[in-house]
């Protein structure tokens, strides 16, 4: 009440905005400044202005004001069975804009709703899968006995710097030119312990983060299988070349999105899994994502 008197210019105002009669807001701003002990408000003409004492207590108030909103939201979210968290599975190979994207539209539909994301490699949302740890997942391997449904597929290409002694050779590579040197390979965050792409080349190196893969490959260190989600920019603008191959060049790597139970699955939980659905599908053939640094 004491903020709708501010808010409203005046105790008439205000109780209408509150819907309480007028003697009622003065009595309660009277009993609130009676309890706290100091003199909140003081008529000035025909208006209720606030003390310097009023002003420090009004401000201090106002983050009490929005909690109480808030809690009266998640009461309500609670009541229509809405989640108070869930968790996500999200491979990196997915587009990052289209995942932003998706978590911006579910916080302006869900704001009470946490989301705990975990980034993983190859196998490493199939196992949170299996293990019940994650509500939904988008993984490239869907285990058996759960159902995914497809959200793209994304385009893997072998790239090296243009320096680099792989792009000297006046011919097209074979899977024994490339053994000859060092390939950058991303490490599996599963228990599969998968290798994509790996030609067994005595000079792997194995990385965790998908921007030093990206880093070392753009810095001459060796050459990668790397998903056009990531390195579309680099490749028009020259500081990456892709590898011509005798074969086996082109590769491709679906994902799909999974639930833990889908039967159990709250409102969240639905809508996170439907815009990413509808974005996937919307943003289908569009690669421009560039990984930040780890």
């Amino acid at each position: 009440m004491l903020h709708a008197v501010i808010n409203h210019g005046g105790f008439a105002q205000a109780a209408e905005a509150v819907h309480k009669s007028q003697s009622t807001v003065h009595h309660a701003v009277h009993k609130l400044e009676s309890m706290l002990g100091v003199r909140i408000l003081e008529v000035q003409g025909r208006k209720a202005v606030l003390t310097e004492a009023g002003e420090l207590l009004l401000r201090r108030s106002e983050s009490l004001i929005r909690q109480a909103l808030q809690l009266e939201q998640v009461a309500e979210g609670l009541a229509r069975g809405v989640e108070a968290q869930i968790q996500i599975a999200v491979d990196i190979i997915f587009p990052q804009e289209s995942l932003y994207q998706a978590l911006a539209d579910f916080s302006d539909c869900f704001p009470n709703t946490r989301v705990e994301l975990i980034e993983t490699v190859l196998s490493g949302a199939e196992d949170l899968l299996k293990q019940g740890i994650c509500d939904l997942v988008v993984t490239p391997f869907v285990p058996q006995g759960f159902i995914g449904n497809l959200l793209m597929d994304i385009p893997f290409v072998p790239v090296a710097c243009p320096g680099h002694a792989l792009h000297k050779v006046d011919r097209p590579l074979t899977k024994q030119d490339l053994a000859e040197h060092r390939q950058i390979v991303m490490r599996d965050s599963g228990s599969a312990g998968r290798s994509s792409g790996w030609l067994g080349a005595e000079q792997r190196w194995t990385v965790t983060h998908a921007s030093t893969s990206v880093d070392m490959v753009r810095k001459g260190l060796g050459f990668a299988w790397l998903p056009l989600t990531w390195i579309g920019p680099l490749l028009e603008s020259g500081q990456l070349k892709e590898l011509t191959l005798q074969e086996g060049g082109g590769r491709e790597g679906s994902l799909y999105l999974a639930y833990g139970d889908i039967d159990q699955q709250g409102p969240a939980g639905r809508y996170l899994g439907q815009r990413l659905l509808e974005l996937s599908r919307s943003q289908a053939g569009k690669y421009w994502f560039l990984p930040e640094n780890s």
